[in-house]
């Protein structure tokens, strides 16, 4: 009971330090590692700790989908699963169809080569196979709408899968990619031996907004920017939430200059947008972004996100739009 309630203590400590909301997603990563059951959390936790990587309720999501979280890999063998009954069964149709064809053709050559002089016999044994025939012709469109419906079970299954799928890799606020998908896009490029730029686009007054317009609003605001994020990327690269008042855009075999270019896009859409206050009917300050860009050639996300991040404070504290950290 002691050592449960000092677990319980530490966690409420960690919770706090790192202004986490007690949700129970977050309370099940810090208690995990509170509890020093999974090396390989512990040992995230313990390099964000020592890099002084924020630790927000965005990164404990990405340790729950990285580290706890088995559903969807449970998902995904599921679909496999269910593509190799279909196949099979209609693997089993078409050879069955052929067996059909094939008696059918048996019952034909049968019939032509009757015996005259025994007539009657030859008609009860035709009347067995033709009897026989429609039997098995029966079982056959059993088994044809027996295929169907696992076929439109598999088509309802699928999709429900994909939305499930769907909602552990997109964030529901801003619909750009959540962190975990984006660790893993990178290490599929690091392994392609692909060098990847990042752009950081950090709203630099969001909390004014939060504090002096309420919530709605700033979600708001993280909707159209994260808008004009993916029109400017959405098909030269990923984008994603990678904080509370941030984004990141990961570009893969793309040069400075055009990384520059698709940041200066994001930066000039997002200074078009302009809000008035249903309320009062007065217009809302101008939206203010900071951008930052890096590029790693073994690349690794939390090092080149970090570099990015830093570079947009960088630009910040420089009063520029953006700046560019040394490769």
């Amino acid at each position: 009971m002691a050592v449960a309630q000092d677990k319980m203590t530490k966690v409420c400590v960690f919770l706090e330090r790192h202004v986490l909301p007690p949700t129970p997603l977050n309370y099940q990563v810090v208690y995990t590692y509170i509890s020093q059951v999974n090396n390989d959390l512990n040992s995230a936790i313990e390099r964000a700790i020592a890099s002084n990587t924020l630790i927000d309720s965005l990164f404990t999501e990405q340790l729950y989908f990285e580290h706890l979280n088995q559903g969807h890999a449970t998902e995904v063998s599921m679909i496999e699963n269910v593509n190799g009954v279909i196949n099979s069964l209609s693997k089993s149709a078409q050879h069955t169809e052929k067996q059909f064809i094939n008696f059918a053709g048996h019952i034909s050559e049968c019939m032509h080569s009757l015996d005259e002089n025994n007539i009657k016999n030859s008609r009860i044994a035709l009347t067995r196979l033709d009897q026989q025939t429609a039997t098995l012709l029966t079982q056959h469109k059993q088994f044809k709408q027996q295929l169907s419906n696992a076929k439109q079970l598999h088509e309802k299954t699928k999709k429900q899968l994909n939305t499930l799928r769907k909602q552990h890799i997109i964030d529901s606020q801003t619909g750009l990619y959540k962190r975990h998908y984006l660790t893993k896009q990178v290490q599929i490029w690091a392994n392609q031996h692909k060098p990847v730029c990042a752009i950081a686009i950090q709203i630099d007054n969001l909390d004014h907004f939060i504090d002096n317009f309420g919530d709605v609003i700033a979600e708001a605001i993280l909707s159209k920017v994260a808008k004009q994020v993916q029109k400017y990327v959405f098909q030269s690269g990923l984008a994603g939430r990678t904080a509370k008042d941030q984004f990141t855009v990961l570009l893969t075999d793309v040069d400075c200059e055009t990384t520059n270019l698709i940041a200066e896009k994001v930066r000039a859409g997002v200074a078009k947008l302009r809000f008035i206050s249903s309320k009062s009917a007065l217009a809302l300050p101008a939206i203010k972004l900071s951008l930052g860009i890096a590029q790693q050639q073994q690349a690794d996300f939390e090092q080149l996100t970090k570099s990015a991040s830093n570079a947009a404070f960088k630009a910040r504290s420089l009063g520029q739009n953006s700046f560019t950290a040394e490769h």
